[in-house]
């Protein structure tokens, strides 16, 4: 069956780095957008960013822009986020996604067709 599986959460200073990546299996990534939620204790899951499959156009919520990039690699049928300056409200679990819909659709309307299981990400001293 399909899958996504994301690594590379964990816990961080505020101020630091983490690169999370999201492998897919048993499909290609090539034709989905592709993006980056999160979900923090109490909240609604929020779009982080997206990334479209056939322009590379981006969303970033206001909240990440200049810190987070995402970025695909689609010989290695992989997804990444290089998240940095990482601040404590940034703590949440971190889902990747695919869908055919739209970039904007996908991150601002929370649509995806398929889902990864999450990583933690804890920012704190």
């Amino acid at each position: 069956q399909v899958q996504l599986v994301e690594s590379g959460g964990g816990l961080v200073q505020p101020g630091g780095s983490l690169r999370l990546s999201c492998a897919a299996s048993r499909f290609t990534l090539d034709y989905y957008n592709i993006g980056w939620f999160r979900q923090a204790p109490g909240k609604e899951r929020e779009g982080v960013s997206c990334m479209s499959s056939s322009d590379g156009r981006t969303y970033y919520a206001d909240s990440v822009k200049s810190r987070f990039t995402i970025s695909r690699d689609n010989a290695k049928n992989t997804v990444y986020l290089q998240m940095n300056s990482l601040k404590p409200e940034d703590t949440a679990v971190y889902y990747c996604a695919a869908s055919i819909a739209t970039v904007q659709v996908m991150c601002v309307r929370d649509r995806a067709d398929y889902w990864g299981q999450g990583t933690q990400v804890t920012v704190s001293s």
